[in-house]
């Protein structure tokens, strides 16, 4: 880590996140930190800038840095994690957007976050990642993929309806027809799975989903198995095609038949911590929960 690079990845669409990402450029230079951005991304960023070197956006566009230093919110952090999980290198995101649950800070506390880069002060903590792989009604592979937050796999056709069978550790576990089922990760719990009606997980809490999205059934509730377990999602051979989608970023027609199989991932996705933050404050504050008239021992 002697040149403490650092791969910036922005949400360009925004005239007010590259005027950011100036500051940040700026910043970074002054401690005397390089920094990459991406290839894709360069056009919208003034050149003028102190970037250094422009990659491209694969597998290598973090090979060698100290972390991605991510600007927008948690698509833009999705995006940042599939260049930074092949080199096995943190992601600090400051979200620009609106909830940002994945964002370790807030836009307001930019330049703490810069500082705590710059001096070396913070921590990494891996979260659970997913393995997917989807195969047509033949055996052959359709996508070989991998998911911080979840797959899902869902009708193709708004009038349609889904009709899958949901396996767990090889065994079948109920047939039914939904708008999808999804297989989420703790991460994810707090994203689709939770508008899905699936449960907040902690994230510290090594486990998988299993949410079905409006399914016409009696016993049709959230799964919470084991993190070694195994899930997979048939689609009927005589029903309609569907789709899978991964982290809302990667997807792949699953015609009639098909089966996708999920399980614990191999390699975990490493998120930069900046301070000491109860996951309970986390959630209270995103999501501006409701907690007055709490008597706990430090609320005088």
């Amino acid at each position: 880590m002697s040149c403490r690079e650092i791969l910036l990845v922005v949400h360009t669409g925004r005239p007010s996140n590259v005027l950011v990402a100036q500051d940040v450029a700026a910043r970074f230079a002054e401690a005397g930190r390089g920094l990459r951005v991406l290839a894709d991304e360069s056009p919208e960023l003034d050149p003028s800038c102190s970037y250094g070197a422009v990659v491209a956006a694969d597998d290598e566009a973090a090979e060698g840095t100290e972390l991605v230093f991510v600007l927008g919110g948690d698509g833009t952090l999705l995006r940042a994690a599939e260049l930074a999980r092949p080199a096995g290198v943190p992601v600090l995101g400051v979200n620009l957007g609106r909830v940002g649950f994945l964002a370790e800070a807030d836009s307001d506390a930019l330049h703490e976050a810069i500082k705590h880069v710059i001096d070396g002060a913070y921590d990494v903590e891996e979260r659970m990642t997913v393995d997917i792989t989807a195969y047509d009604s033949s055996g052959a592979v359709l996508q070989s993929t991998w998911a911080l937050n979840e797959a899902s796999v869902e009708k193709s056709s708004r009038e349609r309806i889904l009709d899958v069978v949901v396996e767990v550790d090889g065994r079948p576990v109920s047939a039914f027809g939904c708008d999808g089922v999804l297989v989420a990760t703790p991460t994810g719990s707090t994203a689709y799975a939770f508008s899905a009606g699936g449960p907040v997980v902690w994230p510290d809490v090594q486990a998988l989903l299993v949410v079905p999205s409006n399914a016409h059934a009696l016993f049709a509730r959230p799964l919470v198995v084991s993190p070694s377990s195994a899930v997979a999602l048939e689609v009927d051979h005589q029903g309609h095609p569907a789709v899978l989608s991964v982290d809302g970023r990667r997807g792949v027609e699953l015609p009639p038949g098909s089966r996708v199989e999920v399980v614990g991932g191999r390699t975990p996705l490493r998120l930069v911590k900046l301070r000491k933050e109860p996951f309970t404050d986390r959630l209270v504050r995103k999501f501006s929960l409701p907690v007055q008239g709490w008597r706990g021992p430090s609320a005088g």
